[in-house]
């Protein structure tokens, strides 16, 4: 057959082309890591506010352990992204895990001599949220080295289908079930399930270990001669330590100014302050909701996570799909104006199951967000600023949830309804201000050169 006869192929969509490229055995590494530390999370997360329901019935106090959660990223957050710019992003995850680790046994050994009270469980939290900004931190900035651009959107959402199904449908029902049997039981168990991912954060490749080289930055001399042929230069660069590829200095004042000077980053970032202090505000009451207006025994609080958790798999699940079909724009748009309506929902609910299903819809509206959002940022933010560019988001972010939780708390105490209807329209209006931004994100799907 000539070339003027050949039949062309036809085009191909970028969902199949997402497909074809393989994520490959260090992301399956990773995975694993984030999945049992997940486990460990998903235990301790349902645990530890039962544990504070025994202590306190004060919704104001409960939601003070979901507000501390969050404390660490405001405080910790950018040390956390330049941490994770400066060393070696494995042993981050390690030490991270083997932080948490010691804080489950020393809140399992208070529980079982009688001596824990809520100021333990606070302390304890707050060793736990510490630990998460630095696994997190990494985590995010160690999928971009081993997974390929075109396939970040998968690997997002694999991540996030595993923390959701490991935390709603393995740990958190198991965490009720072992908190009936013992208050120390689900503590000891969290504890254990943070060792595994220590090992595997350790066994992922030495590029996962630091951040990629910025494209842009000038060689050095002696990697000009390299690059020529020079053997001589070409052995002593090899015999140079490792350690000399890194980064020298690792600074916050180049992230802020990039952020900054970012105005798309930079308006998505206080779009999603706004809309997730909104989702922080009615959360705050979670357990107390449940438990107080639809009389769900403690034991089955797990069975309820489970029912949300279904619908955050789902979103996570399907949310590269939509965004290779509908775009990335629509698709964030659209799940803020679900999860608004949700939440509404989850307010006027008249008995345990509708909470429950409106529930689980919100969670899968905030999953399919959270998929594209994470990878554009990945997208966007330059490998060497990951870390910082991070770390400073999540500050700016989750560093305003405690404050929102524990004002929810407050609005609790009048009607355990109510903080779920005022962030729905927080939700809601936020959303309808920030239409052409959101529409926006489209723009930033068009592959590197």
């Amino acid at each position: 057959m000539t070339e003027s006869t050949r039949t062309a192929e036809p085009p191909v969509s970028p969902a199949r082309r997402a497909r074809r490229v393989p994520l490959g055995g260090d992301f399956g590494k990773l995975w694993t890591a984030a999945a049992f530390s997940n486990l460990a999370d998903g235990v301790g997360r349902v645990a530890v506010p039962l544990i504070a329901t025994t202590l306190t019935r004060d919704p104001l106090a409960i939601s003070a352990i979901t507000a501390l959660a969050f404390v660490p990223w405001l405080v910790f957050g950018l040390p956390a992204g330049m941490l994770v710019d400066r060393f070696d992003r494995r042993w981050i995850m390690a030490i991270a895990n083997a932080i948490r680790g010691l804080a489950a046994v020393g809140l399992a050994l208070l529980t079982v001599t009688g001596s824990l009270d809520i100021l333990w469980l606070y302390a304890g939290v707050l060793v736990f949220g510490l630990g998460e900004t630095l696994f997190d931190n990494a985590t995010n900035a160690v999928v971009p080295s081993i997974v390929k651009r075109p396939a970040l959107d998968r690997a997002n959402g694999w991540l996030q289908a595993a923390q959701i199904t490991i935390d709603s449908f393995i740990s958190s029902p198991i965490g009720g079930v072992l908190f009936a049997v013992s208050l120390a039981l689900p503590l000891w168990v969290g504890a254990a399930g943070y060792l595994i991912p220590i090992a595997l954060a350790i066994l992922l490749p030495l590029s996962a270990a630091r951040p990629l080289r910025d494209p842009q930055t000038t060689p050095t001399r002696a990697e000009a001669s390299v690059a020529a042929g020079d053997p001589l230069a070409a052995a002593e660069e090899a015999t140079k330590p490792a350690a000399s590829a890194a980064p020298s200095k690792v600074s916050a004042r180049e992230a802020m100014s990039y952020l900054w000077r970012h105005r798309f980053l930079r308006s998505m970032v206080i779009f999603t302050s706004v809309v997730g202090s909104a989702f922080s505000f009615a959360q705050a009451p979670v357990f107390l909701y449940f438990l107080d207006v639809h009389h769900i025994a403690p034991a089955a609080i797990g069975l309820v996570t489970a029912g949300i958790g279904l619908g955050g798999l789902g979103g996570s699940l399907i949310a590269p799909s939509l965004v290779a079909r509908f775009g990335r724009g629509r698709v964030m748009l659209g799940a803020n104006v679900v999860a608004a309506l949700s939440l509404a929902a989850v307010g006027i609910a008249p008995e345990a199951i509708t909470g429950i299903v409106a529930y689980g819809l919100m969670a899968a509206a905030v999953s399919v967000w959270n998929v594209p959002w994470g990878a554009l940022r990945q997208m966007i933010v330059p490998g060497h600023l990951f870390g910082r560019v991070l770390g400073i988001i999540r500050t700016l972010t989750w560093g305003m949830f405690p404050f929102a939780t524990l004002l929810g708390g407050w609005v609790a105490r009048a009607d355990l309804r109510l903080p779920f209807l005022v962030a729905a329209g927080v939700t809601l209006a936020a959303t309808l201000v920030a239409v052409r931004l959101l529409l926006d994100a489209s723009r930033h799907d068009a592959p590197e050169e």
